[in-house]
């Protein structure tokens, strides 16, 4: 049933995506190769339909650091974001499919990991992408505003994550047809200064573009074996991030 639902949803939304690209214009693309020298090297992670982006947490920023206090040796931060009845409330009815569709709660899922992401998500689902410190600042910028805050201007906990050191906060962003977890990571990516197109409703819509722009940048030399994609034989487990704590 899932993945019929996935096809009705896939043939719903690119008829949608169509007609929303038909009567906006696009906004410039920003070139692969961020200003040099490089600040840092982020990732993006595939997760089956969903995507992450990941960053070191000397890079996050305090404010985004600040999302994983109470979570100790972090460093790594993966962010994500989500439909909040569906991801939350663990609700994986029909119903819940097609309420998805219209404009609804969202939720931003961080993931603490004490080792690089490919060693929890697998290097094959892992893409490295080099920012400059514009781009870095761009995607601290859009991490921190992601998530809703209370009158303390702390982050409004959901729960925990499915995975161990992982953490569902509420979100600024409402979750819809046109507004998925791909189209928030492909925004984080505008933000860091990268050209990934503003329509990504899909996992494989942002990462055929992050393998392009992670090519790119690995022929001109910015992204070289990292850390954040090269896992070291470390054993992992093939559901959950083996490193989180």
């Amino acid at each position: 049933m899932r993945r019929a639902f996935a096809r009705t949803i896939r043939l719903l939304t690119g008829a949608a995506a169509l007609a929303s690209a038909a009567c906006a214009p696009l906004p410039p693309a920003p070139s692969t190769t961020p200003a040099i020298p490089v600040a840092a090297t982020i990732a993006v992670v595939a997760r089956d339909w969903h995507t992450d982006v990941c960053l070191r947490s000397e890079d996050a920023g305090a404010g985004v650091h600040s999302l994983a206090s109470g979570f100790e040796d972090v460093r790594y931060l993966c962010f994500g974001f989500g439909d909040r009845s569906y991801v939350v409330r663990r609700n994986h009815g029909i119903g819940t499919m097609l309420l998805a569709l219209v404009p609804g709660r969202g939720v931003v899922l961080m993931t603490a990991l004490r080792a690089p992401p490919a060693d929890a998500f697998g290097a094959e689902n892992v893409v490295s992408l080099a920012v400059g410190d514009a781009g870095l600042e761009g995607l601290q910028t859009y991490l921190r505003n992601a998530v809703e805050r209370n009158a303390d201007g702390g982050a409004i906990p959901l729960g925990a994550g499915p995975y161990e050191g992982g953490a569902y906060l509420s979100a600024t962003a409402a979750y819809s047809l046109l507004y998925t977890c791909n189209t928030w990571t492909a925004n984080a990516l505008r933000h860091a200064g990268l050209p990934l197109a503003p329509i990504a409703v899909f996992a494989d819509d942002v990462m055929m573009q992050v393998r392009r722009i992670g090519s790119e940048q690995q022929e001109d030399g910015l992204v070289r074996v990292s850390p954040l994609s090269h896992p070291m034989g470390a054993e992992r487990s093939p559901s959950a991030p083996a490193s989180a704590q």
